[in-house]
């Protein structure tokens, strides 16, 4: 009966895991916030679970390593320096044990990833504006850093753009390149990397692309198993289409739309984007006064057409995320609290909200973990 009630609410049949994955929800911990909540999502019925938290400085956002053992956060700390957590998770209990904590060599620590190998973390730090490689050692915790690189330059908007802000640091998906997105200069630049070396980054050959001025690029996006990548831009609330060269890395733009409707005026505050797995629809989020998702169909030749705005029932959508099975995606609202769960159809792709929401306080990260 649960199946057939599911089908007609969603429109569609909602698959099971055997076991229900795991959500890791990083949040900010200058108010009511434990640090990092562990939670089992079902994944057929769109509810969550608390299993556990562990205490952790702002983990604004987290990386999960391959192998789902070991957890990585970028701990944006309010003071001259960040750090960056390393822990275990144990899949039978829920439970994350810290291993260690190392500085992130900058401050505004905003953006985390791990490679392919489990060799190598690498770190955004928004307000020093650079980013930094860390060895990881072979218990999973972290050394020192390895290399820092040091961004320069501004950008047209005096406020924001003052000076170098790396936002993310997004490897592509053969992991030969590190793609990091700096708001101050409104550049995506381009590092070769090879988790081989003592010293893993350096500059490609085409090292970076320019966006229009004063759009504030943020994160990106790649089409599963095709040669585009997607780039959102904070300020502009604008997503900038590239065919992306898989040998060179170099990045060729072929269109630019917005994340809001044509009548939409003021600070647009895009923030996330993400791909459905099989690469038909693309989301992106918006904070400012909109606090909206943006549905995209993928077309074939990658460009995008919109297909829906849609409130996210709550304010700052910071972060969202796709669960495994490409039927629900999940929006943590940091100034309300709330993550709020929304069916995705499988066709249309466009989002409906299921009534269920996730009460934590500040949240700004979503990952999941299938065990």
């Amino acid at each position: 009966m649960r199946w057939i009630l599911l089908s007609l609410f969603f429109g569609f049949s909602v698959p099971s895991f055997s076991q229900d994955p795991y959500l890791f929800i990083g949040t900010y911990t200058n108010g009511a916030s434990k640090g990092i909540y562990v939670y089992r999502f079902n994944t057929s019925t769109g509810s969550g679970t608390e299993i556990s938290t562990i205490k952790a400085d702002n983990p604004s956002y987290l990386a999960i390593s391959p192998d789902g053992k070991h957890i990585y956060s970028a701990d944006e700390s309010e003071g001259p320096a960040g750090s960056v957590g390393a822990y275990s998770f144990d899949p039978l209990t829920g439970k994350l044990l810290q291993l260690n904590i190392q500085s992130s060599m900058g401050n505004g620590t905003c953006y985390i990833s791990e490679d392919k190998t489990q060799k190598w973390v690498v770190v955004a730090n928004y307000g020093s504006g650079n980013l930094t490689a860390l060895p990881v050692n072979s218990d999973g915790s972290l050394a020192p850093a390895a290399q820092v690189i040091q961004h320069s330059g501004t950008g047209i908007n005096k406020e924001r753009q003052e000076k170098a802000h790396v936002h993310s640091t997004i490897f592509s998906p053969d992991e030969k390149f590190l793609y990091v997105a700096d708001l101050g200069t409104d550049k995506e630049h381009i590092y070769k990397f090879d988790p081989q070396q003592s010293v893993p980054l350096s500059e490609a050959n085409d090292s970076f692309v320019s966006v229009t001025p004063g759009s504030g690029p943020r994160h990106i996006a790649f089409l599963p198993n095709g040669p585009y990548l997607y780039l959102i831009s904070e300020m502009a609330g604008t997503v900038d289409a590239f065919h992306c060269d898989k040998k060179t890395g170099k990045l060729t733009e072929f269109q630019r739309i917005r994340t809001t409707p044509a009548s939409f005026t003021g600070d647009p505050g895009s923030a996330d984007i993400h791909i459905r797995p099989d690469g038909k629809f693309l989301y992106a989020s918006n904070r400012g006064v909109s606090n909206t998702l943006a549905v995209f169909a993928i077309e074939k030749d990658g460009r995008l057409t919109a297909k829906q705005f849609i409130s996210v029932n709550g304010k700052h959508p910071r972060n969202f995320v796709i669960d495994p099975t490409g039927h629900f995606l999940l929006v943590a609202n940091r100034d309300t609290d709330n993550i709020v769960v929304f069916a995705i159809d499988p066709a249309s792709g466009l989002l409906k909200a299921t009534g269920k929401e996730l009460k934590v306080p500040n949240p700004v990260c979503l990952k999941f973990l299938v065990p």
